[in-house]
């Protein structure tokens, strides 16, 4: 393969990654969180940038709240522990509600909806919905944890006689866990920053707190949007 055809072939990937709505919703927030952390809640052009972005993404995330409410009457998997699937499907009613109320807001900030005072309280509304949501991921995450982590040790039993890491299942377990954990990572930190735009701890989480921990859970989310690797074949 010549230089320009490995040119060609990731830029195709690029183009892949932008054409999805959702990484560029989350390249748009980290651009969102960033310019928060830049102006610490001070009135300059990192805050108008911050503000402009916040409300270019609502665009985004129109009529998205139809995926969440679609998980919510999906069935889940045999075998999942029944307060893992109520947590999880507290988690889809809380961020579609979230999603739903927040077109709302958008329709308030933009001018749509007159009645200011009514949007900013459903705005607040949503974001407790949100920081709901990312409770139940949170606990949700840790439950399923426990349970590859109980998975993985009895498989590693079994191979005790053998590499483990040269097990297809347990690679797959280990991947696994490494994402899930990066999702719980992501999901505690979110609810620090729900903390942060509430406003419910202003002394210890700052705007710049706030911007920081956005800005790190938006590469997180842009790094999950990757495509997956694909497999080297053995030849």
């Amino acid at each position: 393969m010549t230089t320009l055809d490995a040119t060609r072939a990731e830029l195709a990937l690029v183009v892949l990654y932008l054409n999805k709505a959702e990484a560029r919703d989350k390249i748009c927030r980290a651009i969102q969180y960033g310019s928060k952390f830049l102006s610490n809640g001070q009135p300059g052009t990192a805050q108008n940038v911050d503000k402009s972005t916040s409300l270019a993404r609502k665009v985004f995330r129109l009529f998205k709240f139809v995926n969440d409410l679609h998980g919510l009457i999906s069935p889940v998997p045999q075998g999942t522990p029944l307060p893992l699937v109520l947590l999880g499907k507290s988690k889809n009613a809380l961020l579609s509600t979230f999603l739903f109320l927040d077109q709302i807001v958008w329709l308030g900030r933009s001018g749509i909806y007159k009645n200011k005072e009514r949007a900013e309280l459903i705005g607040r509304v949503s974001l407790f919905c949100w920081m709901g949501s990312s409770v139940c991921t949170t606990l949700v995450e840790v439950g399923e944890l426990g349970r590859l982590s109980a998975s993985m040790k009895k498989l590693e039993k079994e191979l005790k006689n053998s590499d483990k890491y040269k097990n297809d299942q347990y690679r797959a377990k280990l991947q696994k866990s490494n994402e899930r954990s990066l999702a719980l990572v992501k999901a505690a930190m979110d609810i620090v920053v729900a903390v942060g735009l509430l406003q419910l701890a202003p002394q210890k989480v700052t705007p710049r707190v706030t911007g920081a921990l956005g800005f790190a859970t938006s590469l997180i989310s842009c790094y999950q949007l990757l495509p997956a690797p694909a497999k080297s074949k053995v030849t």
